[in-house]
């Protein structure tokens, strides 16, 4: 470690030397200081300053100063975004302070809307402006992670666990099981911006929310668009920046557990009050063992991430190249992820030519003991609910099938079926490493003024190797002997890209047309191999790992592998038209052609049309303090492929043998393995979208309003069908679903002028949206009812005709029974609760005393929030800056599946915040104390059991929070002294994440991922919380 920190800093040692020593050698005879400032005289920092016709040049400081070196025949240029461009002759001046008036047409910005750039104000339909400055402050391991409260309409969940991807949904879910994630361009490609691609490479994110704006993308843009683009460089002087960030994480709360003493009394307690023989460990405890299984479980993360970019260019040629490291340690134990990236963007201009590319490679890996499934249970369940009276590791507790002597429960000491986490750890492993590579290649051919062609080639592919290895040991109460095996996956995804596109821009008086045809071929294909291995050889206590290590008795070893491939080809087409810079047209067209689907079905075309009206630019529009009123309105067809490779065709097993005839022979034969529909398209999404832009005061005050609902048909479902029908892979999907999403958005910003030393400016947004399920096609019918079926049913959680996907389905509780009397009267408990017991509302009476069962469901609660806002405040004071982000979600209820397991008087610890029922404590609404389980021979108690049902609204919380999400102070280094050293630039900072969530909420983290994303998003099943997150950071420019 100590060797590669000395080769880190020798390496940047150099590189700083020489930078500071090429400043120096090019230095000219006369040395230019002076400062940059406003026509009110304020400080313009980071103002450029360029010799013209050379690629030498400055950047003013805080203070708006420089000092450049020029000789008397050159020319200096003074440039800033928003203001206008000064050229000055250096002649024989030692000191030239300039003025630069601002440019209104300047602070419109040029915005990517899909293989145009267009002006800001030009746009038809709705589009996120993402400010990159503001999810610089924040620790992410990918771009859409940062996204979270930076635009409306934009829903982000997070988790905290290393190499997790974050959930992102734009303007509600238009899939049931499919894919409801938006689609990413990143420099023209299109590629998911996960967690093997460096997010400090990006420059600029743009948001496509409606059909206008997300038709030139077709069958893939119905969730949404996001376009990427990475860094570029800029014409002027070489520069180089070190950026480094080490950040602590924390888990920012935890349930509070009894001790081992607590449990012990409370555990008494309860097997006293069912009747039941106290367990061994209970009745004989002594004091020595109080196991904080969080303790054991949880620690200090931390998180590092450095990162290099050098760039520049000339007039011809321009270029960026960036390094990065990211390291993060995750707050659970055994979990860690890191990533190294390299990226490479150049542009050169020759003649009418025009050749880029953008390249980056990565190589990624993420490890972490076995997860998911029954055996290792979750980590963020069990290391509450273990029982603190067993030990971590025992040498006690060796033995044939627990060779590590690890503590869990058992029958001779204290039931409990918790996982031992530390074990898993020590026995499981499982790695994953990713090579990635990404990037475009194009040349733009200038065929007349006005008139451009394209060719672009994209690639991504991605070599990936996972590896799993299990040791021989044991970790929870009667687990299955299983043998130590390896198991490794080597898999390789790769797509490429052809595009050829003419772009066009001619203005005709009052008239102007542009926009771009064009036609692009897709190819996406996956390849692996795998294979796997029983009784790993040993060495003492020494595992080796490889296949070839484990028994090659027949059935010991087994390899598989698959090959799946698809392709897309498509005609695009844009034709933007204004009149007069006050009436706008927009009208775009895709054709895609997919492979996936049925042969009849394959073409799916998907038109808009959009409009706009400027009426700030109206002569009878005389209204001084607004800047810009624009209107606009938009109507398209989005399409989606939520479906795998070759759904469209059946499958036959073709094993069966069938015997006939006297003498008994053996015949081929075939059974049908899966039935396919013939008719499978494409999902179809029809966008209407309304919309407002305004800007105030001179374009300080900014608003955007959008309005919208959109109808998605044809959604793909699974098609119940009987498995005699030769069924036998799962039911087939058809497109008999419909979804409708409607909602508001709402974006604000304001942004004075700066008035001395002081600026700031600050952006709020706000979103409401709806969804409701229109229509869900056959389903068969419901069992309850004999009616037609019209729900799907997940868990506790219902998607029905009429209502929104996700919503909680359960019983709905009444208070606890405080005597007989109230038993008596309910009847439909009678036949086993008790007072103290949970009283559950009898919707369907038949009139017995035992009455409570599914028939009694009801909608209780919905996951979607009323409505979601963010806010985002920056500030600067001399070389002082501050910054703070809000993120607040309102009115969503969260189903706590593990409050349910900690609470249901089980095979578990107990909350010391529990509050039981007693005759001398009636008003809680924590149930009587029992045991939910039998034992020793004993009936367990129903009344017990009923209170722990898991299909009741008892465990449905408000899930609304709002969070500090980030906090950042800033300091700028003094320019005078940095120049001294060869420094252009330096910045110290630090920043807080998730410092402070006021919620309601009792589990970890009210932000959460979901159980299922898309019917289940909110259930919390031991979500990975995020992190608190504080960091400190150094930024250095030369």
């Amino acid at each position: 470690m100590r060797t590669k920190l000395h080769f880190h800093l020798t390496t940047l040692a150099f590189l700083m030397l020489s930078v500071f020593y090429a400043t120096q050698t090019i230095a000219q005879e006369t040395m230019i200081t002076g400062t940059v400032t406003t026509t009110e005289g304020e400080p313009i920092p980071f103002a450029n300053i360029l010799v013209k016709g050379s690629s030498q040049g400055t950047a003013a400081d805080m203070d708006g100063s420089y000092a450049i070196q020029a000789k008397p025949n050159e020319t200096l240029v003074f440039s800033y975004v928003g203001f206008k461009t000064i050229e000055v002759s250096v002649e024989d001046q030692t000191r030239i302070n300039i003025q630069l008036e601002e440019d209104i047409a300047a602070l419109d910005e040029v915005v990517v809307i899909g293989y145009q750039s267009v002006s800001k104000k030009d746009l038809t339909g709705a589009m996120g402006l993402i400010d990159t400055k503001d999810t610089e402050n924040i620790v992410k391991r990918s771009v859409p992670e940062a996204l979270q409260g930076l635009s409306p309409g934009i829903n982000v969940r997070n988790g905290g666990a290393p190499g997790q991807n974050a959930v992102v949904n734009i303007r509600g879910l238009s899939t049931f099981y499919g894919n409801a994630s938006p689609l990413y361009i990143i420099d023209g490609m299109f590629a998911d911006p996960n967690i093997t691609i460096n997010p400090n490479d990006v420059e600029s994110i743009q948001v496509l929310k409606d059909a206008s704006a997300a038709a030139i993308y077709g069958s893939r843009a119905a969730n949404g668009v996001i376009i990427i683009t990475t860094i570029k460089g800029k014409q002027g002087e070489p520069k180089f920046s070190l950026t480094t960030r080490y950040s602590v994480s924390t888990v920012p709360k935890k349930y509070d557990m009894m001790n081992a003493s607590e449990y012990v009394i409370t555990n008494t307690n309860a097997y006293n009050a069912a009747g039941y023989t106290l367990q061994p460990a209970v009745a004989n405890y002594d004091g020595s063992v109080d196991t904080d299984w969080s303790d054991q479980s949880l620690r200090t993360g931390y998180v590092k991430d450095v990162n290099a970019t050098y760039s520049g260019g000339s007039e011809t040629h321009k270029y960026a190249i960036s390094a990065g490291y990211f390291k993060d340690q995750g707050t659970l134990l055994g979990r860690d992820f890191d990533r190294m990236s390299f990226r490479v963007n150049t542009e050169t201009d020759s003649g009418r030519f025009t050749f880029g590319e953008n390249l980056s490679i990565s190589n990624s890996r993420n490890n972490s003991p076995f997860t998911g499934g029954f055996a290792v249970g979750n980590p963020w369940y069990d290391m509450w609910n273990n029982v603190p009276i067993i030990p971590v590791q025992s040498d006690d507790l060796i033995s044939d099938s627990n060779p590590g002597g690890w503590g869990y429960g058992s029958t001779n000491t204290v039931n409990t079926f918790s996982r031992n986490a530390v074990a898993i750890n020590n026995i499981t492993s499982s790695s994953a490493n990713y090579v990635k590579l990404l990037g475009n290649a194009f040349v733009d051919f200038r065929i007349i003024k006005g008139l451009k062609y394209r060719f672009n080639a994209g690639l991504e592919t991605s070599f990936d190797k996972t590896k799993d290895v299990r040791k021989e040991g044991s970790w929870y109460q009667n687990q299955s002997p299983e043998n130590s095996s390896v198991n490794e996956t080597r898999s390789q995804f790769l797509s490429y890209l052809f595009e050829h596109t003419l772009n066009f821009d001619y203005d005709l008086g009052k008239h102007s047309f542009n926009g771009v045809a064009g036609y692009t071929q897709q190819t996406y294909q996956t390849d692996f191999t795998s294979g796997s291995g029983l009784f790993l050889a040993q060495f003492g206590n020494d595992y080796f790992t490889t296949i070839s290590s484990t028994s090659n008795l027949p059935g010991d070893r087994n390899a598989s592998g698959g090959l799946t491939k698809y392709l897309i080809d498509s005609y695009l087409g844009r034709l933007n038209y204004t009149f007069d810079e006050k009436y706008l047209l927009t009208l775009t067209f895709r054709s895609d052609k997919d492979s996936r689907f049925s042969p009849d079905f394959r073409r799916g075309n998907f038109p808009s049309v959009a409009g706009a009206w400027r009426i700030s630019n109206e002569r009878f529009f005389e209204v001084p303090w607004i800047s810009n009123l624009k209107v606009r309105g938009s109507y398209g067809v989005l399409g989606s492929a939520n479906l795998g490779v070759y759904q469209y065709t059946g499958f036959l097993n073709q094993g069966p043998n069938a015997v006939f005839g006297p003498n008994q022979t053996g015949v081929a034969g075939a059974t049908q393995a899966r039935l396919a529909s013939g008719d499978l398209r494409w999902e179809e999404k029809k966008t209407t979208n309304l919309g407002l832009d305004a800007s105030l005061f001179n374009n300080k005050f900014n608003i955007t309003f959008d309005i919208y609902k959109s109808i998605s048909d044809d959604v793909l479902l699974p098609q119940p069908l009987p498995s005699y029908l030769g069924n036998l892979q799962g039911d087939p999907i058809v497109n008999i679903g419909s979804i409708e999403n409607k909602g508001l958005e709402l974006d604000l910003s304001y942004r004075p002028r700066s008035t001395g030393e002081l600026s700031w400016d600050i952006a709020g947004n706000i979103s409401f949206i709806r969804n409701k399920i229109l229509a869900l096609g056959n389903l068969g019918i419901d069992e309850e009812t004999g009616l037609p079926r019209d729900y799907i049913q997940v868990g506790n959680t219902r998607s029905q005709v009429g209502r929104s996907i996700g919503e909680y389905y359960v019983l709905k509780t009444d208070g606890i029974f405080q005597n007989q009397q109230e038993i008596d009267d309910h009847q439909a408990q009678a036949a086993y609760a008790q007072p103290g017991d949970i009283r559950y509302v009898n919707v369907t009476d038949d009139g017995t005393n035992d009455d409570i069962n599914d028939k009694d469901r009801l909608y209780v609660g919905s996951p979607w929030p009323d409505f979601t806002a963010g806010l985002q405040f920056n500030s600067a004071y001399k070389n002082f800056n501050f910054s703070v982000q809000f993120y607040g979600s309102f009115g969503g209820d969260l189903y706590n599946d593990v409050r349910r397991d900690l609470d249901s008087y089980g095979y578990s610890n107990y909350r010391r915040g529990i509050n039981p029922w007693r005759t001398d404590n009636t008003n809680t609404s924590d149930p009587r104390l029992g045991v939910a389980y039998a034992y020793g021979g004993e009936p367990a108690d129903r009344g017990i059991i009923s209170n722990s049902r898991g299909n009741t609204d008892r465990w449905i919380e408000d899930g609304t929070y709002v969070r500090v999400r980030n906090v950042e102070l800033g300091y700028n280094l003094p320019g005078k002294f940095l120049n001294n050293y060869g420094i252009d630039s330096a910045r110290l900072s630090l920043s807080g994440q998730n410092l402070l969530t006021l919620t309601s909420y009792s589990g970890l983290d009210p932000d959460v991922i979901g159980a299922n994303i898309n019917l289940e998003p909110g259930v919390d099943a031991g979500n990975y919380p995020s992190s608190r997150i504080f960091s400190l950071g150094l930024n250095i420019g030369f």
